[in-house]
């Protein structure tokens, strides 16, 4: 191991000394390595040599919708405004290709006895949790989700009904018709991006919708009584104050949602807060003081209502039922991802289609894949990054430190045979000195501080491997 060697210099550029203030809010880490660190796979290998010698006994499932009626300001996800006459169509039916030949690797690597098109799991491929996403899900039709939870049930043998499922919606887009579509089927978690209940704030946020109608979207989502309501909110945004922020954190606890997400805004390249060169009235300091307060002001108030910290952004109620793994569940390996914006997992590549933000490039990788008619073009991984022993230790000990409950270290010594602070010498000797560890809880944990887990997105990056951020600077973003 060359940690020590490697990364010191890095560490400390990231983190700065004692006597300089460490940017906050450096980077959202919710995979590893990051997207953008993945390259075109020259071999083009199968997925059944991929998942050859895989445990896939408890699988996670993820199918990308790449559809919005309106693209938020913020966002940078991989999803278009809108859908011409037929492509969700279009979209669901190659969503259907991809399955049926993802399911015939996984059987024909071994790992399935199981009988694509029956909906049973009667071999060894099973999955222990699914999720929808985009994109919004529920920017599909009633008649299209049904599809969609058919080719999940049928095409990849995924017992909705048996395992957690979440889904994500927009206020715009839960209507009745759906909502009951997602009921039926089996959905344990709704997650709406509500975002700010302060009109002008959506407005600034580039998120056109009316309070009135967020609050009908959570009332006929609370009739369908799926177990678990989870609402996004965004600090941070221009023009909002301690006091407008009160308001939305109230206006979600009077619905007493199951789960809330506290998220900071960022401005990255190519959104339309980007080209609308936001954030020019103020400097990066007074943004990350206004985040960092207002943060802290939520944390607290979540943590008074009832609600427990799982990590800097999830809060969950002490009474919510149980949904399997936590945050960063889209993070651990055996994750089969459906739809051109998904990813995958084995032990040693993270794996999907191509990846852009702007709208041409997104609506052109979106053409290709629904044009995609051949089962050898959906059965080989086209782009992606290896991830081998030293990226491994750093995967697993980024999502387990970013969470509340900290890392179990002789986890660590059980899968890696080492000791984190000798692999990771700098890094931790870096939080340590900011505070950010807690030297007063119990030896056996490797846990952050609520400063630590304050500064969760300055904390991630500082574990990025050398050869990582030297592939993210090196990108071009498109």
């Amino acid at each position: 191991m060359t940690h020590a060697g490697t990364t010191t210099t890095t560490t400390a550029a990231l983190l700065g000394g004692d006597a300089t203030p460490v940017r906050p809010y450096q980077a959202y880490v919710y995979a590893y390595p990051h997207k953008t660190a993945y390259r075109p796979l020259a071999e083009r290998p199968t997925l059944r040599s991929l998942w050859r010698g895989e445990r896939t006994d408890a699988l996670s499932l993820y199918l990308h919708i790449p559809f919005c009626e309106v693209r938020c300001g913020f966002c940078n996800l991989f999803t278009r405004v809108g859908a011409p006459e037929g492509l969700t169509g279009r979209y669901l039916d190659a969503l259907d290709r991809q399955a049926a030949a993802v399911r015939e690797a996984l059987d024909d690597a071994g790992a399935g006895g199981g009988v694509p098109g029956t909906g049973a799991d009667t071999g060894p491929v099973r999955f222990a949790n699914a999720a929808f996403g985009g994109g919004t899900p529920t920017f599909l039709t009633a008649d299209e989700l049904t599809r969609l939870f058919d080719i999940a049930e049928r095409r990849m043998g995924a017992r909705l009904r048996t395992i957690p499922l979440s889904v994500e919606a927009s206020p715009a887009t839960a209507t009745a018709e759906r909502l009951a579509v997602l009921a039926e089927r089996g959905t344990t978690r709704l997650s709406l991006g509500v975002q700010s209940f302060v009109d002008a704030e959506a407005r600034a946020a580039v998120r056109p919708q009316r309070r009135a109608d967020v609050e009908a979207a959570l009332a006929r989502i609370r009739d369908t009584r799926i177990p678990v309501l989870n609402i996004d909110l965004i600090y941070g945004i221009d023009g909002q104050t301690p006091a407008t922020w009160r308001t939305s954190l109230d206006a979600a606890l009077a619905w007493r949602p199951e789960e809330i997400y506290l998220y900071p805004l960022y401005v990255r390249p190519l959104t339309g807060l980007a080209r609308a060169a936001a954030r020019t009235a103020h400097t990066d300091q007074e943004w990350d003081t206004q985040r960092l307060t207002l943060y802290r002001q939520g944390r607290d108030h979540l943590l008074a209502s009832g609600y427990e910290q799982v990590s800097m952004r999830m809060f969950r109620r002490a009474d919510a039922p149980p949904q399997g793994p936590d945050d960063h569940a889209c993070q651990t390996d055996g994750m089969i991802g459906l739809g051109c914006g998904a990813r995958s997992y084995t032990s040693t590549l993270h794996y999907s289609f191509d990846y852009a933000v702007g709208m041409t490039e997104i609506r052109s990788i979106i053409d290709a894949y629904v044009q995609e008619a051949t089962t050898d073009g959906f059965a080989r991984a086209h782009h992606g990054r290896y991830v081998d022993g030293d990226e491994a230790r750093r995967r697993h000990l980024l999502q387990s430190l970013l969470q509340a409950r900290g890392m179990p270290i002789a986890e660590y010594r059980e899968r890696f045979g080492a000791d984190p602070h000798d692999d990771f010498p700098a890094e931790l000797a870096a939080f340590a000195a900011h505070g950010w560890l807690d030297t007063d809880g119990p030896a056996r944990l490797l846990r952050l501080t609520p400063e630590g887990l304050a500064h969760s997105d300055a904390l991630g990056p500082a574990l990025f491997s050398p050869a990582v951020r030297a592939a993210m600077a090196a990108y071009e973003a498109k």
